[in-house]
């Protein structure tokens, strides 16, 4: 369903994704975060979609059905690595800090911080590209609210 897009995706030079294409690749990493240490709850997915709803400007119908798109794509995605990557080279900066500060409000979710969990988000914003530094104030600011 999503090869084309995934195609896209990580090609050596991925061109910048239409709005569409990186809301959805945005939310399958929420959902790739959420899954990784085997707990995908329904507290974190009642909060992906409040964060994309609010992030997206969309009705709650709507993003419940975004990430049950990002559900599946995640699931054919390739390893975080490349997908993550291409995520980097396709998405600007500002998009990409704000994204890893929904990451962990996404990890915060349950109330619990797995070590599986923290080690892919580590991994993940530093594939992103975002600093440390930018990393560790998305979190702080995720545990405040």
């Amino acid at each position: 369903m999503f090869g084309d897009f995934l195609k896209r995706l990580i090609q050596p030079e991925p061109a910048p994704l239409a709005h569409s294409d990186a809301r959805l690749a945005l939310t399958a990493l929420l959902v790739r975060v959420a899954r990784s240490d085997n707990d995908y709850s329904a507290d974190e997915v009642s909060r992906i979609d409040r964060i994309i709803a609010d992030r997206y400007g969309l009705s709650p119908f709507e993003a419940g059905k975004l990430r049950a798109e990002a559900e599946t794509l995640e699931s054919e995605a390739p390893d975080t690595v490349r997908f993550t990557r291409a995520i980097k080279d396709a998405v600007p900066y500002e998009d990409r800090r704000s994204v890893v500060q929904s990451l962990w409000t996404v990890v915060l979710a349950d109330g619990e911080r797995a070590e599986e969990e923290d080690a892919l988000l580590r991994l993940v914003a530093n594939l992103l590209g975002v600093s440390d530094v930018d990393s560790a104030m998305a979190r702080q600011h995720a545990e405040k609210s």
